[in-house]
């Protein structure tokens, strides 16, 4: 029996960069007049290859841009130097530095070099860009390919140093461990979106969410079909009624001794194993895609996992609805009238517009079990991919207070939210002539409206924010810092609201 490959080190030093002993050590570089003058003898250790290179223009510092050279002499122990353009240096957010650092993790896997290390440039935080640092570097470990006969990916390092001059050694410590945590459970959010519907059905996403939830010590209970039905949650239901596959529902929690009862934190996420679009089906060309339809639970799962490593102070609860939407003499029927756990009575419009059906279950399920701050993250509609590309995910919620807690959770986590507004007259089109309410308004203001419907289901003094997912969660092209397929997005804004932010109404 094959070995399992060991998990990588990742470690931080507060040293000087000339005495890290790596095969290529990764320098950022910022655009226009950075002249290295934090790395007196760089340019001599490689024997003038630098300063020729940028004197020539082979190397600006442009964005993802690199420069390799062979280390011949001087103090510096590395085998190799790499310059990484990060582009300007005003533009050195989380979200950039972040990039820069997965840039590096998958030239060094592609090289299959057995050690790395990234440096954190005079001028920078030295904690807070080794934690970013960690966690972008941990981004080649990620391989798409895992069904492929032949992989050609390279190996991923052995060990990775996040190098960070004079840092203060506890801190840098706790800033290594709490980036790569983040990036292995996004990852983990990636594994989970890339694995084919035939194998992640709603039955085995609960196992690896429950077993995953167990090893960190979280607890985590797993609903089947009958209890469901036993909390009246008609929307699950109804869209689980097409499949062969039975619904699932996971309640994972976090319950650290001594935190306080309140607030307490709740994150919904969407599980849609594998969405046809229902009786109301989906085009073919594309629909392959659907596989991702439950990123938005993976990334809860993998949020939580997060927060249980780094030992978050709050009481935190994650809720993730589990089921296929399909095609079958069983499914729900446009026309059809289904009643929520909360007793509101949907009008099916549009079968494909299912995560909204299962959100609003999981939602009040959430706030029953006593959640006060709310955040769901779904892939919930084309509407707003038109609106914001594959850029930004959309944001919505109330109040404002809170919607803005959440934007600048996702800021400093560097993942892009951009906000949209719940207008009331958006829920005027959710008005049905034989229900209470409509699930699906059209195609005009679509993110919106999905938005609106979702509110619906929480109470008006709760504060909750959605994030629309559906043009982020997964990556259509390989770029320098990202792999094809799925990105994580949105693990890293419940992170920081876990740790972090402060939850007042």
């Amino acid at each position: 029996m094959a070995q399992e490959k060991a998990q990588p080190e990742f470690i931080g030093t507060s040293g000087r960069p000339e005495s890290v002993t790596v095969d290529m050590l990764f320098v950022p570089v910022f655009e226009g007049d950075d002249r290295l003058e934090d790395l007196p003898g760089l340019d001599d250790a490689t024997g003038g290859d630098i300063s020729t290179a940028r004197e020539s223009s082979e190397f600006r510092g442009r964005l993802y841009e690199f420069f390799i050279a062979r280390v011949t002499g001087g103090p510096y122990q590395a085998v190799r130097v790499a310059l990484v353009g990060a582009g300007r240096r005003e533009d050195a957010d989380a979200e950039r530095l972040r990039r820069v650092a997965a840039a590096c993790s998958y030239t060094a896997r592609l090289r299959s070099m057995r050690s790395a290390g990234f440096l954190v440039r005079a001028g920078l935080d030295p904690i807070r860009t080794a934690r970013i640092g960690a966690d972008g570097m941990s981004a080649a470990e990620f391989d798409s390919g895992t069904y492929k006969s032949e992989r050609d990916a390279g190996d991923f390092p052995e060990r990775m140093v996040i190098v960070s001059p004079g840092a203060d050694d506890t801190a840098l410590a706790a800033a290594v461990f709490e980036g790569r945590t983040l990036g292995e459970s996004s990852n983990f959010a990636r594994n989970l979106a890339n694995e084919p519907a035939n194998v992640l059905t709603p039955s085995e996403f609960a196992s690896r969410v429950a077993a995953m939830a167990q090893s960190v010590g979280l607890s985590a209970e797993v609903l089947g079909e009958q209890q469901i039905r036993d909390l009246k949650m008609g929307l699950l239901l109804g869209v689980a009624q097409g499949s062969a596959e039975p619904p699932r529902l996971v309640v994972i929690r976090h319950d650290p001794p001594g935190a306080p009862e309140s607030p307490v934190l709740g994150f919904i996420g969407k599980g849609v194993t594998f969405d046809t679009g229902g009786i109301s089906i989906k085009p073919a060309d594309g629909m392959e895609r659907m596989k991702d339809d439950m990123t938005g639970g993976a990334a809860v799962a993998a949020a939580m996992r997060t927060l249980a490593l780094l030992k978050a102070p709050r009481r935190i609860i994650g809720v993730i609805p589990m089921t296929e939407n399909m095609v079958g003499g069983k499914a729900t029927r446009p026309g059809d009238v289904l009643t929520s756990a909360s007793g509101t009575t949907v009008e099916i419009i549009n079968t494909d517009a299912e995560g909204r059906l299962i959100l609003g279950d999981a939602l009040w399920y959430a706030q029953q079990l006593g959640a006060t701050h709310l955040v769901d993250v779904a892939t919930l509609t084309g509407a707003c991919m038109v609106a914001l590309g594959r850029t930004a995910s959309g944001l919505f919620g109330a109040p404002e207070s809170w919607v803005e807690t959440v934007r600048a959770a996702g800021t400093e986590a560097g993942d892009r939210l951009w906000p949209l507004p719940l207008y009331d007259e958006y829920r005027d089109l959710l008005r049905s002539e034989i229900a209470d309410i409509i699930n699906s308004a059209g195609r005009w203001a679509g993110a919106s409206t999905a938005a609106m419907f979702l509110c619906e289901f929480v109470k008006k003094d709760v504060p909750w924010a959605h994030l629309d997912i559906a043009g982020t969660a997964w990556a259509e092209e390989r770029r320098a810092f990202q792999a094809k397929g799925a990105t994580g997005v949105a693990v890293r804004t419940l992170v920081e609201l876990g740790l972090r932010a402060s939850l007042e109404k």
